[in-house]
């Protein structure tokens, strides 16, 4: 009630013309302070002639304030705008006041305003001075009566720089919350100890626990573009059992109409925890790779995917083909796309393993580029249906692939992932053998197939981060399937960019691989999951531990045995280079023939795989049993061999 009382009455009544009144009042104050200074602070002057001049000051002056609209600014967002126009006021004021009592001494026209110019200039001094310094005044009171009379949010700043600066302008001027800005936090140990604003500058060495609860900290507006990650996990843990939320502000080029708006200020999300520097690519060989080009995206409705279009839509190519199995997240693509003034695309409904659909769509659009992101992805699901899994991991990129070396596409870039890697899964065994099949097609085809692998996506369909999301809305508890779990991270648009720019810099045959940091413990994410969400674990909310699933891995890899890697003129990109080299004929002949092998052979499709991928071990599998008759049937052979060669020796 006393807020709303508060800010009705201060909006009401403090008017423009309000405004002017007291300025007018001001000037005559100062001009009668103006003749006490030119007299000693005495009266030995004409006050008859003192009168006269007083009407015609207030007349100059109102015609000064009126000419340029000092009065019409909010007294309580002064800045150095509104003191310009007094300053501007107060100048064209003065030189109207000067301008008469020279006409005076020429043509007498006001006999009674013969002023003394040293009285004029003192005026305006004092003028300027006391209009720019009550308003300044009336601001500050304004702000400490709405802080203390009203009920406010203490808010603390981290960064007293300029990003921190327009922070703290966008929340004191906030007309619907009333916020206090307690502190600036600066790592800067040349700020320590000082004042924004009246405001102290305090290490963040300061905040911890019992400083957020004895100053009644409400929230910690983060304004750095690029905090350390180390110290954003210190202000999470400092505001355990506090009520304070972790916010931050957007990129400036997010801000509206280059200005900040406190609707912009958002929650730290979980990818501000990734323990990296965001990725960014700004190549401008990029729009010369994709001009006039005629892409084709295969799951184009998915999570990758659907981000490759938004991103390639920015460029000036010829065409996007948009094709997906999936219709509705298909057709919300298309929306968006439409929305957006996007017209020189084609949305196709189709399966990657009709041939001749494929075939066709090919021979319509006659693509130059494709970006292959389609495939099954979910571990335990592939683990229970090998079938499915080669069906369009493999069999699905092998038609693609020999479709897009049939039509003398450019390049072919394949979307595959660190779980191929030394495949403990039948997921990723079978986007190894995609990657196998398409450097195999390599040698014989005048397209440029390219690999991309990189780890987990956040917030990617299926994903833990929206599963641990869910879990916290429902009250818990977070289902973890081991403790010492890890993962690496990248978020949609960074996979997205680093696709593209591999896609750009391959020249045909490589694997490219990604350096997204340091791994992260799934345990920690939860933790911090948890914390983000102001509850506290375990007391609000429990993790469960129910154990490794059919086909996972305690870690992931980005290479297999047997490679190294090679740099490129990006630092985050790599190539994955083969030291063994294999028998390309056989090795895509054996592909094959497992692409056409009958689905009630699930056994026989796992043992074929373990065959041509000697490093895929099962784990936490059915399939297990297969590993050491996989090394059975090995030792024998190696036996035999032996025993040939020896034969051959003693002959």
């Amino acid at each position: 009630m006393i807020k709303n009382y508060f800010t009705y009455y201060s909006q009401k009544y403090a008017s423009k013309w309000l405004v002017l009144a007291i300025d007018l009042v001001t000037v005559v104050i100062t001009f009668l302070l103006a003749y006490l200074i030119r007299f000693n602070f005495t009266l030995d002057f004409d006050k008859t002639q003192l009168f006269v001049q007083l009407p015609i000051v207030i007349f100059i002056a109102s015609i000064s304030f009126l000419s340029i609209g000092s009065y019409k600014s909010i007294i309580r967002h002064t800045g150095l705008t509104d003191v310009i126009n007094l300053f501007k006021s107060v100048t064209l004021m003065t030189f109207m006041a000067i301008f008469i009592v020279v006409s005076n001494r020429i043509t007498e026209l006001i006999p009674m305003f013969t002023i003394p110019l040293s009285i004029l200039v003192i005026h305006a001094l004092l003028s300027f001075l006391v209009l720019s310094s009550s308003r300044f005044l009336f601001k500050g009171l304004y702000r400490y009566a709405k802080c203390r009379l009203v009920n406010s949010k203490k808010i603390l700043i981290y960064g007293a720089g300029d990003s921190g600066l327009v922070t703290y302008n966008a929340l004191v001027n906030n007309v619907k919350t009333i916020f206090e800005v307690v502190a600036f936090i600066d790592d800067n140990e040349k700020k320590f100890g000082k004042k924004i604003d009246g405001v102290p500058v305090l290490s963040s060495k300061n905040i911890s626990h019992a400083y957020l609860k004895i100053n009644g900290i409400e929230e910690i507006v983060v304004s750095t573009k690029h905090l350390d990650t180390s110290k954003l996990i210190y202000l999470i843990d400092s505001s355990v059992d506090t009520k304070v939320k972790i916010t931050k502000v957007p990129p400036i080029e997010k801000w509206i109409n280059g200005e900040l708006n406190t609707t912009q200020i958002k929650t730290i999300e979980i990818e501000d925890l990734l323990g990296r520097t965001p990725i960014q690519i700004n190549n401008p060989n990029l729009f010369n790779e994709f001009r006039g080009e005629t892409i084709v995206i295969t799951g184009a409705a998915g999570s990758i995917g659907s981000e490759l279009v938004i991103q390639l839509s920015h460029f000036d190519i010829k065409h996007l083909v948009l094709i997906d199995q999936s219709e509705s997240p298909l057709y919300d693509l298309q929306q968006e796309l439409n929305r957006k003034g996007k017209y020189n695309f084609t949305t196709i409904v189709a399966d990657i393993r009709d041939g001749l659909r494929i075939d066709g769509i090919f021979q319509e659009f006659k693509p130059t580029m494709v970006f292959h992101a389609a495939a099954y992805k979910h571990v335990p699901l592939m683990e229970a249906s090998p079938y499915e899994s080669i069906k369009i991991n493999v069999n699905g990129t092998k038609i693609l692939a020999d479709i897009s070396s049939r039509y003398n596409v450019k390049k072919f870039v394949f979307i595959s992932t660190d779980k191929a890697v030394n495949p403990t899964s039948v997921m990723g065994a079978t986007k190894r053998l995609a990657e196998m099949y398409i450097s195999c097609l390599q040698k014989e085809s005048k397209t440029k197939f390219i690999t991309t692998r990189f780890g987990n996506v956040l917030g990617s369909n299926g994903s833990v981060i929206p599963l641990f999301k869910k879990q916290i809305e429902n009250g818990g508890p977070l289902t973890l399937t081991h403790k010492d779990i890890t993962r690496y991270f990248m978020t949609i648009p960074e996979a997205s960019q680093l696709v593209l720019e591999a896609g750009t810099m391959g020249k045909g045959g490589e694997i490219f691989i990604f350096d997204m940091g340091d791994s992260i413990k799934i345990y920690n994410l939860a933790l911090n999951m948890i914390k983000l969400s102001g509850l506290r674990y375990p007391e609000d909310i429990d993790i469960k531990i129910t154990g490794l699933r059919p086909g996972e891995k305690l870690y992931e890899e980005l290479l297999a045995n047997g490679e190294n890697t090679l740099s490129t003129y990006h630092k985050k990109i790599m190539i994955s280079k083969t030291r063994d080299e294999i028998d390309y004929n056989k090795t895509k002949s054996e592909i094959e023939a497992l692409c056409i092998t009958n689905r009630f052979q699930n056994n026989n499709i796992v043992l074929k795989m373990k065959e041509l991928i000697p490093e895929y071990k099962s784990n936490n599998s059915d399939y297990e049993i297969f590993d050491r008759r996989v090394r059975v049937y090995k030792n024998a052979n190696s036996t035999k061999n032996n025993l040939k060669d020896k034969t051959f020796t003693n002959l």
